[in-house]
């Protein structure tokens, strides 16, 4: 097992869940619907992905090596640029630059999960 991925799969899962009831106990009166739906999304997606990083960690002791460990490692920057990017846009809107910075959190997770699958196939 990988226990840097299990731990920070699950702080940021938990992140994730104080992020949810944030928004939906104290932004929802704070926020603009659009903003809220943005919001939710970049939660979502970290809790996916926070998911996916205990994942990682859990197959890294059955697929050792590089390719899970960078599907990992992409999970975490993926939460990073595309989470992140989307609370600083909901927080600071007038942050415009911030937006480009979302997809590339997007292809981060992509990229993890072409490479835990292509890792799957490299087993022995």
């Amino acid at each position: 097992m990988k226990k840097s991925f299990l731990t920070a799969g699950a702080l940021l899962a938990a992140v994730a869940v104080i992020g949810g009831a944030f928004g939906a106990h104290y932004l929802k009166t704070k926020l603009p619907a659009e903003s809220l739906q943005t919001f939710e999304t970049g939660v979502r997606y970290q809790f996916y992905h926070a998911l996916a990083l205990l994942a990682a960690g859990m197959l890294y002791k059955e697929f050792p090596g590089k390719l899970v460990q960078w599907a990992g490692y992409l999970f975490i920057g993926g939460i990073i640029l595309f989470s992140g990017s989307l609370y600083i846009l909901c927080a600071a809107p007038s942050m415009k630059w911030v937006g480009p910075v979302t997809p590339l959190g997007g292809l981060c997770f992509i990229l993890g999960w072409l490479l835990l699958a292509y890792a799957f196939t490299k087993k022995n």
